[in-house]
């Protein structure tokens, strides 16, 4: 809410262009706004809006082959762009902070977090003793309920938690009190949970501190959860601004009526096509992936003893079917074993027990040449755009390249393959023979996914393969993935922490907790009836614009799982857990049925609700 009648920032006209050795292009086009004390205005516009221009930008951090080439950023009436540099260098980091939206590269590997952020509170506050500068550190931690804050002061960054690394940037922001924070794209790496507790952390510490925020976001039911009011981007021009609530309910331009449609609902009925989670089909189906009883431990050094070992419990225990034609979703926070489970069940890694049945074969135990045939039938689609393909090669030799590696086609016929799958997948046959360096995120993924289709896999396993795109370009290629489905019969895995987009595409759901299945389920009974309170924990904290039927307030969870080198007794969930009761510490639940097809792991769900729970009208049966 907006409080002092003069802004902190006032932006007019900011116009940045890209520099090449063709003719300049507006990244930014004569972009205002204003940002008031107390106020946390957000930003939002899909992927080339000019976002993390912008917020860049306003800390004056914009770099060749970009430039400022026009406009004002007044701070408190002195215009950032025409301040000496020394100057702009006492500002940015006192009274302006700026946070990113990648935790992991922005502290020294070498050194301790508590002395970092000292460092840089001793060096824009120079007068400071350091037992004064620890002691607001800690406190700044603590403030951002960092557990034992004191005793994590002298841990190192590779030591944290993407959420964790996340809260520390937070501190290293806050620690000098800054008028203004810019917070660009935050939460996007982060699962529901733990996006939820950072929203909630920085709503209270702006209330503690009075800190004017300018929150950047590509999801516009995050930027609903924390901002008073919305400037809405569109190929780098502000094309409307408006109290959040009015931007959700009177969208006044094209483009903001567009992502408001584009938003996934989950709850509330939605535009017609926009959840179609195929419903479930005849119990006669094929199983096409059976997975019995898979385990997964990872011996990791044991840095308090000498040559000592640790075991992480990566994956424990885990079973499920997947029918022919069905849409799986794997659901949970980061750490829960997710992307472990991913890699043994493409066969990137081998489970330590169990087996995992690809149409009554076991992959755990083939090797070479009948694991490589067997491997055309399913593939893996990874979440980095950039990075899981080579920049060294052309789009259509990078598609090419299973079809050259299992052999038995002519070059005539490997280029008709490439030709007709890249048209499937909407990219222009023009592209073949082009690096890959020019494409957007979107197009990229277009390539993996052609790359993968080549083979006509009858199995897509999607480890986080949308998580790095916008809304709006997720939507196109969800709606891609159901074509492909209804064209040739192909069965998905998506393993995400998007619930909105599960609810979308999956027709059952399995929730994983500390490596273990929690809750398995068809999308109606997760989404309105789940059984397990952790399930409920994670659709509390959905960045959504609906009334929810899991409040906050009741199931949202603070802090992270307990560690996977040490599992407590009992039900793993119960150290979290709001409706913990005496036999949760000490009884391990198994999957219990809970009608046709639902299974949970939680005593509550197996008609064993003790009296407090079953007094506040809770119910899991």
């Amino acid at each position: 809410m907006m409080s002092d009648a003069k802004p902190i920032l006032q932006v007019r006209d900011l116009t940045v262009e890209l520099r090449t050795a063709h003719a300049p292009r507006r990244v930014l086009d004569q972009v205002s706004l204003d940002v008031h004390a107390n106020e946390v205005l957000g930003i939002i516009g899909e992927s080339g809006s000019g976002k993390t221009v912008l917020s860049r930008a306003l800390v004056n951090w914009v770099a060749r082959p970009l430039e400022m080439t026009s406009g004002e950023i007044l701070y408190r009436g002195e215009d950032l762009r025409k301040m000496p540099a020394q100057r702009m260098q006492s500002l940015r980091g006192r009274s302006i902070a700026y946070i990113g939206s990648d935790p992991t590269t922005a502290l020294d590997p070498t050194l301790p977090i508590g002395h970092q952020i000292m460092e840089k509170l001793k060096s824009v506050e120079p007068g400071i003793s350091n037992e004064a500068a620890r002691k607001r550190v800690i406190h700044t931690l603590d403030a951002v309920r960092m557990p034992m804050a004191a005793k994590r002061f002298d841990d190192f960054p590779f030591q944290f938690s993407g959420g964790m690394m996340q809260r520390v940037m937070i501190v290293d922001a806050l620690v000098t009190s800054p008028d203004l924070l810019v917070a660009d794209n935050i939460t996007q790496p982060l699962d529901v949970t733990v996006a939820a507790q950072i929203l909630r952390l920085l709503k209270e510490l702006q209330a503690d501190y009075r800190t004017a925020i300018l929150f950047v976001s590509s999801l516009l039911g995050m930027v609903h959860g924390i901002a008073d009011n919305v400037l809405v981007l569109a190929g780098g021009k502000a094309v409307e601004l408006q109290s959040v609530d009015g931007i959700l309910t009177a969208p006044q331009h094209a483009y903001t009526r567009h992502l408001v449609r584009e938003m996934p609902r989950i709850w509330e009925a939605a535009p017609e096509g926009r959840i179609s989670a195929p419903a479930p089909q005849s119990d006669d189906r094929e199983v096409i992936l059976s997975v019995r009883d898979v385990s997964r431990v990872y011996a990791t050094k044991d840095r308090s003893r000498l040559f000592g070992k640790q075991h992480v419990q990566a994956v424990r225990g885990v079973s499920f079917d997947v029918m022919k034609g069905d849409s799986l979703g794997i659901v949970g926070e980061s750490g829960c074993g997710k992307s472990s489970l991913s890699r043994l069940l493409s066969r990137l890694e081998a489970p330590d027990t169990g087996e995992i049945l690809f149409k009554g074969q076991n992959i755990a135990t083939l090797k070479g040449r009948a694991m490589l045939k067997l491997r055309k039938g399913f593939q893996l689609l990874l979440q980095d755009p950039y990075n899981s393909i080579p920049s060294h090669m052309s789009i259509g030799r990078i598609i090419a390249e299973p079809l050259i590696i299992h052999g038995g086609l002519s070059k005539a016929e490997i280029r008709g393959k490439v030709a007709e799958v890249m048209s499937e997948v909407g990219l222009s046959s023009d592209l073949a023979g082009s690096l890959p360096v020019g494409l957007s995120a979107g197009q990229r993924q277009r390539v993996n996914i052609a790359r993968a289709m080549v083979l006509e896999p009858e199995l897509l396993i999607l480890d986080e393969t949308l998580s790095a795109l916008d809304q709006v370009e997720q939507a196109k290629l969800l709606t891609l993935f159901e074509r492909l489905q209804m064209r040739h019969g192909i069965t998905y895995l998506y393993i995400s922490h998007d619930l909105g987009m599960v609810r979308r595409v999956c027709n059952r759901v399995a929730v994983m907790y500390l490596g273990r299945i929690v809750e398995l389920a068809g999308n109606e009974t997760t989404f309105f009836d789940s059984g397990h309170p952790y399930t409920r924990a994670l659709l509390s904290a959905v960045p959504a614009i609906e009334h929810r039927p899991y409040e906050a307030s009741t199931y949202l969870l603070e802090g992270e799982p307990p560690n996977p080198i040490n599992i407590p007794p009992g039900c793993s969930f119960r150290t979290r857990c709001p409706f913990a009761f005496d036999r949760c510490a000490t009884v391990d639940p198994m999957l219990t049925a809970r009608g046709k097809g639902d299974f949970a792991a939680c005593h509550l769900a197996g008609g064993g609700m003790p009296a407090s729970v079953a007094a506040a009208g809770t119910t899991f049966a």
